[in-house]
């Protein structure tokens, strides 16, 4: 089994390192350097069982029909992409392939969110998924001016840290109409920075992603007349407040360790062995309208502001 890795950024890195722990036989390919053509001449020798695509998001698709066209099962990171209108013409391309492909939302895997996708959560009126940290602390000599996020078209904080969202819409399907403000940078035009999307419904929600914060968070918070969850990812607390007390609950889980998991599946979906029995499995033909809710919401933003000074 020889997965071909594209990308050659952190995320492609961590992929192609994943699978060789997992035991795959794996290549890993620049797309920026390649480009189409160097793909498509991989792709004519042959020998590979499956793609992982991880370049940047206004290429996904683009990449992935390529691959889909040889026959080759996908990874695909998120999101696939910030147009609904390439999502519906992609569904199309890539549906002899859908049912052997994922999406790379590995915080579906966190302990965390299949707790609260296996919970009764008909009583919440009110929910909100949070997201930040500063941009300019990611990793050494890192640049975001040079990079995906910075892109008019598939960069920003609501593409880049997409997973709450995608969390927030898998346990919360039922909202009628959405609304997305955000602040931008005037260095960067059309790029958000801060992202707050109010999800009105039978629960009113709200998802905030941002790239300022001081400090890493990430949160939810769900709120019913019997009971509320307080979890918070980053510090390891996840609390459950009812009329009866306080209940500490314990998920143990490195980051790496959701993307491991997620390669596992992927692996599996390719060889055809059971993959993880979980809810939302992020399986690509199943994953499509999620991916359409995102895509929907980039294009929904309207900007209210923007963020002063140099930063990032």
């Amino acid at each position: 089994m020889t997965i071909l890795v594209i990308g050659a950024g952190s995320i492609g890195k961590r992929h192609y390192q994943n699978l060789r722990t997992l035991g795959a036989d794996a290549e890993q390919m620049s797309w920026r350097a390649s480009g189409q053509e160097g793909l498509v001449a991989r792709l004519a020798r042959g020998g590979l069982t499956g793609a992982v695509v991880a370049t940047e998001t206004q290429t996904h698709l683009d990449v992935a029909t390529l691959c889909a066209e040889s026959g080759l099962p996908l990874y695909i990171e998120k999101p696939l992409d910030h147009a609904p209108v390439a999502l519906r013409t992609a569904r199309k391309r890539l549906k002899p392939v859908a049912k052997r492909s994922m999406v790379g939302y590995m915080m579906r895997y966190h302990p965390a969110f299949q707790y609260l996708a296996r919970a009764d959560l008909q009583d919440i009126y009110r929910y909100c998924f949070d997201i930040g940290h500063d941009v300019t602390q990611w990793r050494a000599n890192w640049s975001f001016a040079d990079s995906y996020a910075a892109r008019i078209n598939g960069g920003g904080v609501l593409l880049d840290l997409c997973h709450e969202l995608d969390m927030a819409i898998c346990l919360f399907p039922a909202y009628d109409t959405f609304e997305v403000n955000c602040l931008g940078h005037r260095k960067y035009h059309s790029v958000d920075f801060a992202s707050c999307i109010t999800m009105n419904g039978p629960a009113l929600g709200v998802v905030t992603m941002d790239y300022l914060s001081p400090i890493s968070t990430r949160r939810i918070e769900l709120l019913g007349r019997e009971r509320r969850y307080a979890f918070d990812l980053i510090a390891g607390s996840y609390t459950v407040a009812h009329t009866g007390g306080v209940e500490v609950l314990d998920f143990p889980v490195e980051r790496n360790d959701l993307f491991l998991m997620a390669m596992q599946d992927f692996l599996n979906l390719i060889a055809g062995r059971p993959t993880r029995e979980m809810a939302h499995f992020p399986r690509l033909d199943q994953t499509f309208d999620q991916c359409m809710v995102v895509a929907a919401a980039y294009q929904q933003r309207v900007f209210t502001g923007h963020i002063e000074g140099d930063k990032p």
